[in-house]
Order: structure tokens, then C-alpha cells, then sequence
């Protein structure tokens, strides 16, 4: 796709940084990808991830969390920021018995690249983009008509 025919799309919403509010990051993230014609896997579930941690580990009372969601080109990119900076995200295998913790795991399993931008003050982004391309190796994502 050349610079001139790129459609440049995103979609960006405040939600508190709760259960209910991580549930509700997923399901509006599912429900813009279909209204663009993209499929659903892996997006949904990286910004399931990523929201689910902001409501936890991001969480300040009174200070919601950001969603967005860009598509630029031939990647998508996931945005969670929160206003819990000093609390930078990083991934490890927990115990095999663990009930949690393996959310950046999969994050990282899934993303074709992530990472956190610090800023401003108090927040942090973390980020992970999906290339929408073929040869990406990201199964469903060459043909953008499949929503399963």
C-alpha cells in the first residue's frame, strides 16, 4: 500500500480501570475491528490482556484508562495507557501453578512487536502492533474478509 492510498483509522475511548471496564475494552475493541472489515485474532486478545492489566496493575482511583486502536497502513496498533508509570510492565514465566501472570507472555506470543512509552507524567503506554500483511505470519490476517 503507497503513502497516497493509505487509510489512516483509529478509535479511542476512556474506561475505569475495573473488571467490568477491561470487559468492555474487549468487546468495543471487537466491535470496531468488524466495522473496519478486520479480523478479530490476535487484536482481541491483546487488548484483552492489556486492559485486564491496566484495570489491575495500572489501577489509580478516579484515573480511567485509555484504549486506542490505530490502523495505519498494513499494521494495526494497540494502545493501553494508564497513570500508573512507576509501574512498568515487563513479562515472566510465572509458576506452572500460578492462576495469573501470564498475560504479557501471551502479549508477546502474539504481537508481531510491543513495548511502553513512558509519559507524560503520571502515565505509560504500552503498546503492540500487528502487521496485517500475508507475509506477516499471523494466521487470518491475509485475508481481511475472514471475522472469525
Amino acid at each position: 500500500m503507497n503513502q497516497e492510498t493509505a487509510v489512516i483509522r483509529n478509535f479511542s475511548v476512556l474506561l475505569s480501570p475495573t473488571p467490568r471496564g477491561a470487559r468492555l475494552a474487549r468487546l468495543l475493541a471487537v466491535e470496531q475491528l468488524r466495522q473496519w472489515g478486520l479480523p478479530l485474532h490476535p487484536v482481541e486478545h491483546i487488548v484483552a490482556e492489556l486492559a485486564v492489566n491496566a484495570a489491575t496493575h495500572g489501577r489509580v482511583p478516579g484515573r480511567d484508562f485509555r484504549l486506542t486502536l490505530y490502523v495505519v497502513g498494513d499494521t494495526v496498533r494497540i494502545e493501553v495507557t494508564d497513570t500508573r508509570g512507576d509501574r512498568l510492565p515487563h513479562t515472566e514465566l510465572p509458576a506452572p501453578d500460578a492462576e495469573s501472570g501470564r498475560g504479557l507472555v501471551l502479549v508477546d506470543a502474539l504481537a508481531d512487536r510491543w513495548g511502553v512509552a513512558p509519559g507524560p507524567r503520571p502515565r505509560k503506554t504500552v503498546w503492540a502492533e500487528i502487521d496485517l500483511s500475508p507475509s506477516s505470519g499471523n494466521p487470518g490476517f491475509g485475508d481481511v474478509g475472514d471475522l472469525s
